[in-house]
């Protein structure tokens, strides 16, 4: 990285027009922190030893690079972070979803389009906008798209703090939303770091139907819905099938108890808004689709990452947990020679949870 001008800008300045032009394209905040992420590396190293991260290899990889931003992207002084929130009006009360046993619950976050590719081109879009008023400069733009400790430098930023959960709190707008970073070289002001404000609240740990959250601020990947329906590619922990009820992409609880998150805002962005009606679709009716109707229906979505196998491992597991009736075991036993042996394995487990019922 390096930046090219006879005259040095007003750094500043620049920052303001940044963050302005940040809301312009559309997203929420904006906030710039410097690339100190000493105490965060540790955290990070605490939680890969202790196996939280379960199979997702990917985290310890890189290295120290994903706490290091400037061994990551060489240059890089300050980091523009951004926020995006995602759940638009009109999305299904998602408390209503989880209550109806028959119906599918998605996470809120993964309705409608994938929000990687869109808001990287925010970010480009942004830097553009710096190049234009400025000329050259170093930078890379980056969503969930390297090794980057996006919540440390969101909260460094000033957009909000780490709550017991792990999940990024805004104290005017809770914590529905996405991050983005602009890797850059240039010596901007550093906006202050947020402070924490969860206080006694424990409700997101008591919550969790898995017991993910082991303790305030410390996440086992490996018991978290999220990580069972999304990352883990073999066989779900029979323990935890039960737990994850109708849950079959991912999961909300935690924010959903969040006390902060009646400040949530609606998403302004028109491609978040839920396709093929997945805020409450039925569970039968998902578990019907073909390999080609799930990549069609899931093209440009981020529920495409399960794969089709996993989709209907997922399934499987919300249907053994639904109410026993003649239609759930039909369509299990529709999938009970599939091709696949871990779908096989979780409509036996079904299939046996709805012979014990009968």
């Amino acid at each position: 990285m390096s930046a090219t001008s006879l005259d040095p800008p007003d750094y500043a300045a620049l920052a303001l027009d940044i963050k302005r032009w940040a809301r312009e394209l559309g997203f929420a905040d904006a906030g710039i922190a410097g690339t100190d992420l000493g105490e965060d590396e540790l955290h990070l190293k605490r939680w890969l030893d202790d196996g939280h991260h379960g199979e997702m290899d990917y985290m310890a990889r890189h290295g120290d690079k994903r706490s290091r931003p400037h061994e990551l992207e060489p240059g890089t002084v300050r980091v523009v972070s951004v926020r995006m929130d995602y759940v638009p009006p009109g999305t299904r009360n998602a408390w209503n979803v989880l209550d109806e046993p028959e119906a599918a619950y998605v996470a809120r976050y993964a309705l409608g389009r994938d929000y990687h590719k869109l808001m990287r081109n925010r970010l480009q879009k942004l830097a553009e906008r710096i190049h234009g008023a400025i000329g050259d400069f170093g930078y890379r733009a980056f969503v969930d798209s390297a090794p980057v400790l996006e919540k440390a430098i969101a909260r460094n930023a000033g957009l909000g703090w780490i709550g017991k959960h792990t999940v990024l709190i805004n104290r005017q707008a809770g914590s529905y939303f996405f991050l983005g970073e602009l890797y850059t070289d240039l010596p901007l002001p550093v906006d202050e770091a947020a402070s924490a404000h969860c206080g006694s609240c424990r409700r997101c740990i008591d919550i969790c139907p898995t017991q993910a959250i082991v303790g305030p601020y410390k996440l086992d990947a490996r018991r978290c819905i999220s990580y069972l329906t999304i990352e883990l590619r073999g066989s779900i922990p029979e323990e935890l099938r039960a737990p994850m009820g109708n849950r079959i992409f991912g999961c909300d609880d935690c924010q959903l108890i969040c006390p902060w998150n009646k400040f949530a805002q609606d998403a302004t962005e028109p491609d978040f808004a839920p396709r093929h009606q997945l805020d409450g679709a039925k569970l039968i009716e998902l578990f019907g689709w073909s390999e080609q109707e799930f990549l069609q229906r899931t093209e440009g979505m981020a529920i495409r990452r399960t794969g089709y196998e996993g989709w209907l491992r997922n399934i499987a597991v919300a249907l053994g947990n639904a109410p026993h009736t003649d239609a759930v075991r039909q369509a299990l036993l529709s999938r009970a020679e599939h091709a696949s042996p871990i779908v096989r394995e979780h409509v036996a487990w079904a299939l046996a949870r709805h012979s014990a019922q009968a």
